[in-house]
């Protein structure tokens, strides 16, 4: 019975011992979970500053065809918690750690995002002894960015990225931005020069992200494949017209450019407010193809039969001969109207063998006649072959140089904060 009294007297002190010495970490951070709440800390004015003193961006990928920006956002957030901070003198500590899901943790949002993903990098935070509680947050956000996508290929634009937390009627949170990071900015046809921070207004605060399209890629796909065919083009004329291998030939080509465009439909970029002019060059390369085979049909035409210098040509041409068969009626007339001389005349053939000479020879003159005409179709087919050649490569040579300089110059604008406007 004696022991059993001494026990029950020393039970107490015993306990109070123990809990005393229970002043480690995770002592220190079980009591602040029993007075952290799930809700926003309060203060007079109903806002919290959530300050992010750091951001680390990154470019995943640049959708061309669907005007689209995929990128990864780190970025370290703190913030300050009155019901979490504890006297060093009882915790000889300055920091502790607590798990994410029993504290408020604020979340970022991104205002002109199609969807946005925030994930913890950790499943615990760090609290110090003063009520600061810091962060690190990670945001997988996909951007509609209206680029200006007019110089494609020599694109370039800036997409924002806009950042804010939740703020309605006066209560909410405001974000005191710090510094901006990036890293790995180069993915696929796309490449980032440069990201900065920046705001509109007190809560309005944006990435803004240069971005500029890879030239060799797109010039090698899309331009350099027409300039080639339209120096095949040029280069046809040195065919003959004669024997119909430069129609044949342009025929090809019309149809290669075609495919040409059907393949790489589904590759041009994507239309917006200001659209590529690429979609116009391929078209007035196509006309400039279809013209230059018309035209080589036309003078092919002209070199075989005269074409249409042929039409112009035959209603002369008939008067002449009725003109002439005139003349060879009225000198037979003539002949047969003078005195027939005494001398006679032993003819040496038959009438039928003199109507079948006189048959050969005017066969013989008509082809002769018509190797003349031929000739002279040819000649003048070549001269405006030439005359062509050189109108239709000046064109396009000049073409080809104004459609550079205005991809390469000409800047066509774009309103990027319309989501905010």
């Amino acid at each position: 019975m004696e022991k059993v009294i001494i026990l029950m007297t020393l039970l107490p002190v015993v306990s109070g011992n123990q809990n005393t010495t229970c002043n480690t970490r995770r002592c220190l951070a079980e009591k602040l979970l029993k007075n952290a709440y799930a809700s926003q800390p309060q203060s007079e004015n109903c806002t919290q500053t959530i300050h992010v003193p750091f951001i680390e961006y990154q470019t995943l990928s640049v959708d061309t065809k669907n005007l689209r920006l995929f990128a990864r956002l780190q970025a370290t957030i703190m913030w300050k918690d009155p019901d979490l901070k504890w006297n060093t003198s009882d915790y000889d500590f300055y920091e502790v750690a607590v798990p994410v899901n029993r504290v408020w943790v604020p979340e970022l949002q991104v205002t002109n995002a199609i969807s946005s993903e925030l994930k913890h990098s950790s499943r615990d935070l760090v609290v110090y002894y003063d009520g600061t509680l810091k962060h690190t947050v990670i945001i997988n956000v996909q951007v509609n960015c209206e680029i200006n996508l007019f110089n494609y290929p020599f694109a370039e634009d800036e997409c924002p990225i806009a950042i804010q937390a939740w703020y309605n009627d006066g209560c909410g949170m405001w974000l005191n931005m710090g510094q901006l990071k990036m890293v790995d900015g180069s993915h696929g046809d796309w490449k980032t020069e440069n990201v900065t921070l920046a705001n509109r207004g007190s809560y309005r605060n944006y990435i803004l992200v240069q971005l500029e399209i890879k030239v060799t890629n797109p010039f090698i796909t899309l331009l350099l494949p027409s300039i080639l065919i339209m120096m095949l083009d040029i280069g046809s004329f040195a065919m003959p017209l004669g024997g119909g291998e430069r129609n044949s030939f342009k025929v090809t080509l019309v149809l290669s450019f075609t495919l040409f465009l059907n393949i790489l439909n589904d590759q041009l970029p994507g239309d917006s407010s200001c659209a590529p002019i690429i979609r116009t060059h391929f078209c007035v390369c196509l006309v400039l193809l279809v013209v230059s085979m018309l035209a080589s049909m036309l003078l092919t035409g002209v070199a075989h039969n005269g074409g249409f210098i042929a039409c112009c040509r035959s209603k002369d041409k008939s008067q002449k001969n009725n003109k002439k068969q005139t003349e060879e009626e009225d000198e037979g007339e003539k002949d047969s109207d003078e005195p027939k001389p005494d001398i006679t005349v032993v003819q040496l053939s038959s009438s039928e063998d003199t109507e079948m000479l006189r048959k050969v020879a005017k066969f013989l003159e008509g082809i002769k006649e018509k190797d003349k005409c031929d000739q002279q179709n040819m000649k003048i087919a070549n001269k405006l072959d030439k005359i062509f050649v050189s109108i239709y490569t000046v064109f396009t040579v000049g073409y080809f140089c104004a459609m550079l300089g205005v991809m390469a110059i000409y800047k066509c604008e774009v309103n990027h904060f319309e989501f905010w406007d």
